[in-house]
This record gives structure tokens, C-alpha cells and sequence, in this order.
């Protein structure tokens, strides 16, 4: 069954709400809030694909990270496949962060 685009945009939500889920064990804050989530994308059949990065390309969570990320959004109702893609482009850097992110960083 093909997901209309209203359900679509619930589904993107609920995968947002997974990301809040994860966090780069070195920083206190979720992947979402620190900005290393570039781009969600979801077709109506349910496939996922996430554009992330990392805080820097010799991160040492370049391979758990995408893993737990795929695992948690996977688990969800209606998510048929999850694709990870990780770039360096554009490089993070800490304006990236929500404001949220910053603030429990001492950022602000």
C-alpha cells in the first residue's frame, strides 16, 4: 500500500522522532539538534533515505552511528528500507546546531 503525502509527512515526523534518539556518544546531544542530518527523504512505498554527516570525517562513530540511525528509523511502522548516505559536504561545523543544541552546549 502506497503512503499518500499527508501520511508521508507523519512518517517524516516519526522518523525525526528516532533521530532525537541517537546521540553521538562523545556529545551530549541528539544527531538531529546537532545538524548532522542534512536531508530525509521517504517515498510512497516507504523507502528511506537519510543525507547525514559527522562531526568530522575521522569520526570514530563513522560506521556505528549510520548503523544505529538505520536500525532505530528501520523499526518503524510503514518503513519498508532505510538508506544511509554519510558526506562531507558541506563540512559540519557548529552553526549547524539548533539553537537548542547550542545552548546545552555553552554555545550561547
Amino acid at each position: 500500500m502506497a503512503l499518500d503525502e499527508k501520511q508521508i509527512e507523519k512518517l517524516t515526523t516519526r522518523v525525526i522522532d528516532a533521530l532525537h534518539t541517537v546521540y553521538d556518544p562523545e556529545i551530549p546531544v541528539d544527531v538531529y539538534e546537532l545538524g548532522l542530518i542534512y536531508d530525509i527523504s521517504i517515498t510512497p512505498e516507504g523507502k528511506t533515505h537519510i543525507l547525514m554527516t559527522m562531526t568530522t570525517p575521522n569520526c570514530p562513530m563513522i560506521e556505528s552511528l549510520p548503523e544505529e540511525i538505520k536500525e532505530k528509523v528501520g523499526a518503524l511502522t510503514d518503513v519498508s528500507e532505510v538508506d544511509i548516505e554519510v558526506t562531507f559536504e558541506p563540512s559540519w561545523d557548529k552553526d549547524m546546531m539548533s539553537e537548542e543544541a547550542k545552548l546545552q552546549l555553552g554555545f550561547l
